[in-house]
């Protein structure tokens, strides 16, 4: 098939586009190189460094005929989004917009979009969140992913246009960025590794749902099969909090430094973990990666990588 990638060279998207041709796809990234890296797309994949707010987007739609899209390309940084929610929105929804127009001009047959399993409901009432939780985002990012939900829900509607969205916890894993504010396991890798100063924002005590890079492809493969539609979150279910996270990499990388606390960063959730019986009982989709498994597998990428 003809799969097209946006954001095929960063972390999530890179993993993906890699499965997708050693499935022999034919494959076709666009990644504007603003958090990708060249050396993580894979050979055979054709590459497009592009923004997907450009209109040129359209052309490349016209010529490739695409089967199916998968979109992780985005603005993911929430601080950043705070601080520029213009920013945000403009490439979060409007590139996404760019895509979903092209997508239903040239029948596209499916569209799998990378959503957010954390921002997008916000403080949790329960744990874990379901699919059922009220969306209540408490950022620009994760308003801006939940918009983008809703245009989905609009151009199937409207155009006929399949689509899923996979809400994600929190990703991790080999090709994480180390300098992106949501790699918390991949920064302590690399500090840990370098030696450097590793520090824990807060008590540390916050806690999210570390969910392996390879399950979260796993979950994008069995989608595209999926002949329905909908949202699904794809999250272990398990809390763990900063400080236990700390102190497995330490463990694993053989760094003897102590944890370093400092002070909390301004409206930090305190709590995120989802469901996965949805996606479970439709896809059969279940995680497979333990954190422990997922942790040294993360540090020996980063201890050949530094």
């Amino acid at each position: 098939m003809k799969i097209l990638v946006t954001g095929g060279a960063g972390f999530i998207g890179s993993n993906l586009a890699h499965a997708l041709c050693a499935k022999k796809n034919d494959v076709v990234i666009i990644d504007d190189l603003s958090m990708g890296r060249l050396e993580n797309i894979p050979e055979g994949a054709k590459f497009h460094q592009i923004d997907i707010t450009e209109p040129v987007i359209d052309k490349i739609f016209e010529r490739e005929k695409f089967d199916i899209v998968f979109h992780l390309a985005a603005q993911m940084d929430v601080r950043k989004s705070v601080e520029d929610p213009a920013n945000d929105a403009q490439v979060n929804i409007l590139g996404g917009i760019n895509l979903l127009v092209s997508s239903a001009r040239y029948k596209v047959k499916k569209f799998i979009f990378s959503s957010t399993g954390g921002a997008i409901y916000g403080e949790q009432d329960y744990f874990p969140a379901d699919e059922n939780h009220p969306l209540r985002p408490v950022s620009p990012y994760g308003i801006s992913k939940l918009a983008f939900e809703k245009y989905l829900y609009y151009f199937n509607l409207q155009f006929g246009l399949p689509y899923v969205a996979l809400r994600y916890a929190n990703v991790y894993g080999p090709r994480q960025n180390s300098k992106g504010e949501a790699g918390v396991v991949a920064i302590f890798c690399e500090k840990l590794l370098r030696g450097d100063k590793a520090f824990v924002n807060g008590d540390g005590l916050q806690t999210r749902d570390f969910v392996y890079v390879g399950d979260v492809v796993k979950a994008n493969l069995l989608a595209m099969e999926y002949p329905g539609k909908g949202e699904f979150n794809v999250g272990t279910g398990i809390e763990t909090d900063i400080n236990a996270i700390f102190e497995r990499i330490k463990s694993a990388t053989g760094s003897s430094q102590k944890r370093i606390n400092r002070e909390a960063m301004p409206g930090e959730q305190k709590r995120s973990v989802i469901s996965h019986k949805l996606i479970n009982s439709r896809m059969g989709w279940t995680p497979t990666v333990s954190l422990d498994e997922g942790i040294k597998k993360t540090v020996e990428f980063f201890r050949t990588a530094i």
